[in-house]
């Protein structure tokens, strides 16, 4: 008798992934064949054939081969965690164990697309900003390299007692001029520094922790993880996946260390008996807002859970979107406020003792 040889997976580099748009698209076709009575392997051997993506295709050639041996659909996926993830896999399980597996897909279809364009809402918000901050940064950069030492000589040249302004700027422009490539090194390790330190496990809970403080981004974090939160675990709600499961996916899909120990704490809690309404109006949940609590409490007595959480889903969007809008009317007259400032240091340091000089000149 022949040993069946194990399937091999395909191995993932540094110049291949697969995007959200190759996923969304392998998901909507998939549901639209299955609807139209196409077999499940024959549909996944269409995809594959229809797929772009070198790497995506070989992963979706790997999941065609596991369903044709006799595994289920979700046990292919779940061989590839880096490209479906437990919230995936989640629903399709679902889908395969009820029969309503081309339903489900059709609501992965829609949550997926719906991500992409929560992202580049998110992404949106933080660009603008970004590229204010780096344009002055480079700005300052350049002043301090290429025109500070050069101003450095002719400061020392005046014959008059400097302001202290200008002895801070002769300072600094002399420390550009000596060391200037070997100070902006050393700033670049800096920041890699920190930020591998905010990375590690010990450290990342509590700086996230502190980020959720901060004026305005605080706030614009807070929505964003409260909007995946209601949005996911509606989606998961509504395709039958039982509330302890559904809770339980979301807190392994959640990355904001905050969040995700609020909602492992939230799933320990249900599966004791407790309301989600009870467990988020504890003072333990203080980056859980009232309303989120209130507009759940309504979903839990009338039996709508899943529609109060597509609600307050869409309704931590809208706030992630006028936060998007309020980000560039705030930090623009921020920096544009320190750029006047650095540039009215700069000229005072200069023009003081060019006046004193012109000044002693006539007398």
């Amino acid at each position: 008798m022949k040993t069946k040889l194990p399937i091999q997976t395909p191995n993932f580099n540094l110049f291949e992934k697969v995007g959200d748009i190759d996923i969304l698209l392998f998901t909507r076709h998939l549901s639209i064949m299955l609807k139209s009575g196409i077999s499940l392997a024959e549909a996944i051997s269409i995809v594959e054939g229809q797929t772009q993506n070198r790497l995506f295709k070989r992963i979706v050639h790997t999941i065609k081969k596991t369903v044709v041996s006799g595994r289920t659909l979700s046990k292919a996926l779940g061989e590839f965690p880096r490209v479906f993830n437990s919230f995936y896999l989640s629903l399709i399980t679902i889908g395969e164990e009820s029969g309503n597996l081309e339903k489900n897909l059709d609501y992965l279809a829609l949550q997926i697309k719906k991500n992409q364009e929560f992202k580049k809402k998110v992404q949106g918000a933080l660009f603008y900003p970004a590229i204010i901050l780096s344009t002055a940064i480079l700005a300052g950069s350049g002043i301090s390299i290429f025109v500070l030492p050069k101003l450095v000589d002719l400061l020392t040249s005046l014959d008059v007692e400097l302001p202290f302004t200008t002895k801070v700027l002769i300072f600094i422009g002399t420390a550009m001029k000596g060391y200037g490539f070997v100070i902006f090194a050393g700033l670049i390790a800096i920041a890699l520094l920190v930020r591998t330190v905010i990375s590690l496990p010990v450290v990342k809970s509590r700086w996230q922790k502190v980020v959720l403080t901060f004026p305005i981004y605080g706030p614009f974090i807070q929505n964003v993880e409260l909007a995946s939160f209601c949005r996911n675990l509606g989606i998961m709600l509504s395709s039958g996946l039982p509330i302890v499961t559904a809770l339980s996916t979301q807190a392994d899909a959640t990355l904001n260390t905050v969040y995700k120990k609020y909602f492992k704490t939230l799933t320990h809690e249900v599966e004791r008996g407790k309301s989600i309404e009870e467990i988020f109006s504890s003072a333990k949940f203080k980056y859980i807002p009232l309303i989120a609590a209130r507009m759940i409490g309504v979903g839990e007595k009338t039996g709508k859970l899943d529609e109060s959480l597509l609600y307050l889903g869409d309704y931590f969007e809208d706030e992630v979107d006028s936060a998007a809008k309020n980000f560039a009317t705030v930090i623009e007259p921020v920096i544009l406020i320190l750029v006047g400032l650095i540039v009215a240091f700069i000229a005072m340091s200069i023009i003081s003792p060019i006046y004193q000089f012109t000044g002693g000149i006539k007398r």
